[in-house]
Protein backbone atom coordinates (compact mmCIF):
# COMPACT_ATOMS: atom_id res chain seq x y z
CA UNK A 1 0.00 0.00 0.00
CA UNK A 2 1.36 3.46 -0.70
CA UNK A 3 2.59 5.91 1.66
CA UNK A 4 0.61 9.25 2.51
CA UNK A 5 4.13 11.24 1.31
CA UNK A 6 3.82 9.04 -1.80
CA UNK A 7 0.07 10.00 -2.52
CA UNK A 8 0.76 13.63 -1.49
CA UNK A 9 3.73 13.71 -3.92
CA UNK A 10 2.05 12.06 -6.19
CA UNK A 11 -0.89 14.71 -6.27
CA UNK A 12 1.53 17.68 -6.29
CA UNK A 13 3.18 15.97 -9.58
CA UNK A 14 -0.16 15.31 -11.58
CA UNK A 15 -1.18 19.06 -10.82
CA UNK A 16 2.07 20.08 -12.52
CA UNK A 17 1.84 17.73 -15.41
CA UNK A 18 -1.95 19.10 -16.14
CA UNK A 19 -0.60 22.76 -15.90
CA UNK A 20 1.95 21.77 -19.03
CA UNK A 21 4.93 22.58 -16.20
CA UNK A 22 7.28 20.30 -17.69
CA UNK A 23 8.48 21.78 -21.52
CA UNK A 24 9.69 18.93 -23.60
CA UNK A 25 7.56 16.30 -21.71
CA UNK A 26 10.69 15.45 -19.85
CA UNK A 27 10.18 15.06 -15.69
CA UNK A 28 13.71 16.40 -13.72
CA UNK A 29 15.68 13.59 -12.38
CA UNK A 30 14.83 11.97 -9.24
CA UNK A 31 17.72 13.84 -7.33
CA UNK A 32 16.07 17.11 -8.08
CA UNK A 33 12.52 15.87 -7.94
CA UNK A 34 13.60 14.11 -4.40
CA UNK A 35 15.45 17.91 -2.88
CA UNK A 36 12.14 19.37 -4.25
CA UNK A 37 9.43 17.39 -2.43
CA UNK A 38 12.34 16.89 0.49
CA UNK A 39 11.55 13.27 0.50
CA UNK A 40 13.63 10.19 0.22
CA UNK A 41 14.35 8.84 -3.42
CA UNK A 42 12.23 5.86 -2.07
CA UNK A 43 9.09 7.52 -1.65
CA UNK A 44 9.53 9.71 -4.60
CA UNK A 45 10.11 6.31 -6.53
CA UNK A 46 6.21 5.33 -5.17
CA UNK A 47 4.99 8.44 -5.92
CA UNK A 48 6.29 8.44 -9.49
CA UNK A 49 5.01 4.69 -9.60
CA UNK A 50 1.41 5.60 -8.68
CA UNK A 51 1.36 7.98 -11.43
CA UNK A 52 3.28 5.19 -14.15
CA UNK A 53 0.51 2.81 -13.13
CA UNK A 54 -2.43 5.00 -14.13
CA UNK A 55 -0.75 6.11 -17.64
CA UNK A 56 0.22 10.01 -16.43
CA UNK A 57 3.70 8.76 -17.01
CA UNK A 58 6.17 6.34 -18.78
CA UNK A 59 9.46 5.59 -17.69
CA UNK A 60 12.69 4.50 -20.10
CA UNK A 61 15.98 2.92 -19.25
CA UNK A 62 18.68 5.06 -18.89
CA UNK A 63 16.67 8.36 -20.11
CA UNK A 64 14.30 8.92 -16.87
CA UNK A 65 11.02 9.86 -16.86
CA UNK A 66 8.31 11.58 -19.57
CA UNK A 67 4.84 13.18 -19.41
CA UNK A 68 3.09 9.86 -21.27
CA UNK A 69 1.02 11.03 -24.55
CA UNK A 70 -2.51 10.12 -25.18
CA UNK A 71 -2.86 6.20 -25.87
CA UNK A 72 -3.42 5.04 -28.99
CA UNK A 73 -6.88 3.59 -29.39
CA UNK A 74 -6.95 0.34 -31.20
CA UNK A 75 -9.64 -1.70 -32.23
CA UNK A 76 -8.63 -5.34 -33.28
CA UNK A 77 -11.84 -6.08 -35.27
CA UNK A 78 -10.72 -3.38 -38.11
CA UNK A 79 -8.13 -4.23 -40.15
CA UNK A 80 -6.67 -0.17 -40.59
CA UNK A 81 -3.08 -0.64 -40.53
CA UNK A 82 -0.76 1.07 -37.99
CA UNK A 83 0.39 4.22 -40.11
CA UNK A 84 -3.53 5.02 -41.28
CA UNK A 85 -4.79 4.14 -37.62
CA UNK A 86 -2.14 6.31 -36.10
CA UNK A 87 -2.83 9.23 -38.75
CA UNK A 88 -6.56 9.12 -38.09
CA UNK A 89 -5.66 10.17 -34.24
CA UNK A 90 -3.21 12.74 -35.58
CA UNK A 91 -0.50 10.59 -34.17
CA UNK A 92 2.70 9.74 -36.56
CA UNK A 93 3.72 6.51 -37.10
CA UNK A 94 6.90 4.91 -38.14
CA UNK A 95 8.10 1.44 -38.59
CA UNK A 96 11.44 0.00 -38.27
CA UNK A 97 12.83 -3.16 -40.06
CA UNK A 98 14.64 -5.28 -37.11
CA UNK A 99 14.99 -8.49 -39.23
CA UNK A 100 13.20 -10.42 -41.96
CA UNK A 101 14.50 -13.73 -43.03
CA UNK A 102 13.18 -17.11 -43.84
CA UNK A 103 12.66 -19.37 -40.46
CA UNK A 104 11.67 -22.70 -39.31
CA UNK A 105 8.19 -22.95 -37.27
CA UNK A 106 8.17 -23.98 -34.47
CA UNK A 107 4.94 -25.68 -33.00
CA UNK A 108 3.26 -23.03 -31.42
CA UNK A 109 3.80 -20.84 -34.94
CA UNK A 110 3.08 -23.87 -37.10
CA UNK A 111 -0.37 -24.35 -35.57
CA UNK A 112 -1.32 -21.20 -36.05
CA UNK A 113 -0.91 -21.20 -39.99
CA UNK A 114 -1.88 -25.04 -40.21
CA UNK A 115 2.02 -25.74 -40.81
CA UNK A 116 4.01 -28.52 -39.80
CA UNK A 117 6.31 -27.61 -36.97
CA UNK A 118 9.49 -27.18 -38.56
CA UNK A 119 8.26 -25.82 -41.97
CA UNK A 120 9.45 -22.86 -43.78
CA UNK A 121 7.99 -19.49 -42.72
CA UNK A 122 8.77 -15.61 -43.47
CA UNK A 123 9.53 -14.07 -39.57
CA UNK A 124 9.68 -10.24 -39.89
CA UNK A 125 10.26 -7.94 -36.72
CA UNK A 126 9.50 -4.47 -36.64
CA UNK A 127 9.38 -1.63 -34.23
CA UNK A 128 7.12 0.57 -34.70
CA UNK A 129 6.72 4.34 -33.17
CA UNK A 130 3.89 6.66 -32.14
CA UNK A 131 5.29 10.70 -31.90
CA UNK A 132 8.92 9.18 -32.10
CA UNK A 133 8.06 6.70 -29.36
CA UNK A 134 8.90 3.06 -29.27
CA UNK A 135 6.04 1.52 -28.73
CA UNK A 136 5.28 -1.59 -30.33
CA UNK A 137 7.32 -4.64 -30.82
CA UNK A 138 6.09 -7.23 -33.50
CA UNK A 139 6.76 -10.20 -34.98
CA UNK A 140 4.84 -11.64 -37.96
CA UNK A 141 5.36 -15.17 -39.22
CA UNK A 142 4.20 -15.42 -42.80
CA UNK A 143 3.10 -18.31 -44.68
CA UNK A 144 5.65 -18.14 -48.00
CA UNK A 145 3.84 -19.97 -50.12
CA UNK A 146 1.07 -17.01 -50.45
CA UNK A 147 3.84 -14.31 -50.73
CA UNK A 148 6.80 -15.02 -52.98
CA UNK A 149 9.62 -12.62 -52.69
CA UNK A 150 8.12 -10.29 -50.19
CA UNK A 151 11.06 -10.36 -48.20
CA UNK A 152 12.65 -8.22 -51.34
CA UNK A 153 9.90 -5.71 -50.63
CA UNK A 154 10.12 -2.75 -48.82
CA UNK A 155 9.05 -4.04 -45.16
CA UNK A 156 8.66 -0.52 -43.56
CA UNK A 157 5.50 -0.10 -45.51
CA UNK A 158 2.17 -1.95 -44.48
CA UNK A 159 1.94 -4.94 -45.14
CA UNK A 160 -2.03 -4.92 -45.57
CA UNK A 161 -1.17 -2.38 -48.75
CA UNK A 162 1.21 -5.14 -49.69
CA UNK A 163 -0.80 -8.05 -49.68
CA UNK A 164 -2.95 -6.03 -51.78
CA UNK A 165 -1.49 -4.56 -54.41
CA UNK A 166 1.03 -7.19 -54.72
CA UNK A 167 -0.61 -10.93 -54.37
CA UNK A 168 -4.40 -9.40 -54.67
CA UNK A 169 -4.78 -11.16 -51.34
CA UNK A 170 -7.16 -9.02 -48.77
CA UNK A 171 -7.29 -9.53 -44.87
CA UNK A 172 -10.74 -11.83 -44.43
CA UNK A 173 -11.75 -12.91 -40.66
CA UNK A 174 -9.19 -12.80 -37.83
CA UNK A 175 -8.86 -14.33 -34.23
CA UNK A 176 -7.50 -12.00 -31.44
CA UNK A 177 -6.05 -13.09 -28.25
CA UNK A 178 -4.92 -10.24 -26.01
CA UNK A 179 -3.33 -11.14 -22.41
CA UNK A 180 -1.17 -8.66 -20.05
CA UNK A 181 2.38 -10.22 -18.84
CA UNK A 182 5.99 -8.93 -18.85
CA UNK A 183 7.46 -8.14 -22.16
CA UNK A 184 10.19 -10.64 -23.30
CA UNK A 185 13.93 -10.00 -23.60
CA UNK A 186 13.49 -9.83 -27.00
CA UNK A 187 10.61 -7.20 -26.79
CA UNK A 188 11.75 -4.99 -24.28
CA UNK A 189 15.14 -3.43 -25.51
CA UNK A 190 13.63 -2.63 -28.69
CA UNK A 191 10.87 -0.91 -26.42
CA UNK A 192 13.22 0.87 -24.15
CA UNK A 193 12.27 -0.93 -20.71
CA UNK A 194 13.81 -3.19 -18.17
CA UNK A 195 12.76 -7.02 -19.54
CA UNK A 196 9.91 -7.88 -17.31
CA UNK A 197 8.41 -5.18 -17.74
CA UNK A 198 4.31 -5.45 -18.10
CA UNK A 199 3.25 -5.48 -21.38
CA UNK A 200 0.34 -6.29 -23.75
CA UNK A 201 0.63 -9.28 -25.90
CA UNK A 202 -2.01 -9.38 -28.94
CA UNK A 203 -1.72 -12.28 -31.18
CA UNK A 204 -4.07 -12.05 -34.11
CA UNK A 205 -4.14 -15.30 -36.66
CA UNK A 206 -5.38 -13.86 -39.92
CA UNK A 207 -7.84 -15.34 -42.71
CA UNK A 208 -7.97 -14.30 -46.36
CA UNK A 209 -10.67 -13.52 -48.18
CA UNK A 210 -10.70 -17.18 -49.64
CA UNK A 211 -10.50 -18.66 -45.69
CA UNK A 212 -6.93 -19.09 -45.48
CA UNK A 213 -4.73 -18.72 -42.93
CA UNK A 214 -2.36 -16.65 -44.08
CA UNK A 215 -0.07 -14.77 -41.29
CA UNK A 216 0.21 -14.40 -37.30
CA UNK A 217 1.23 -11.27 -35.58
CA UNK A 218 2.51 -12.03 -31.89
CA UNK A 219 2.44 -8.00 -30.80
CA UNK A 220 3.91 -6.77 -27.76
CA UNK A 221 2.81 -3.76 -26.98
CA UNK A 222 3.86 -1.08 -24.47
CA UNK A 223 0.70 -1.24 -21.63
CA UNK A 224 1.18 2.48 -21.54
CA UNK A 225 0.75 3.24 -24.93
CA UNK A 226 -2.61 1.39 -25.74
CA UNK A 227 -5.94 1.58 -25.30
CA UNK A 228 -7.85 -1.23 -26.79
CA UNK A 229 -11.19 -0.42 -27.78
CA UNK A 230 -13.76 -2.52 -29.46
CA UNK A 231 -17.40 -1.90 -30.80
CA UNK A 232 -19.81 -5.07 -30.73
Amino acid sequence: MSSKAADVIASALRERIETGEFTGGRLPAERTLSEHYATTRITLREALGLLEAQGIIYREVRRGWFVAPPRLIYNPSHHSHFHAMALEQGRVATTQVIEAREVSAQLTVARHLHLCEGDTVYRIRRLRRVDGRAVLYVEHYLNPAYFPGLLSEDLTRSLTELYTQRYDIRYGGARFTILPGPLPSRAAPALNVASGTPGLLITRINRDQHDRVIDCDCEYWRYDALCVDVEV
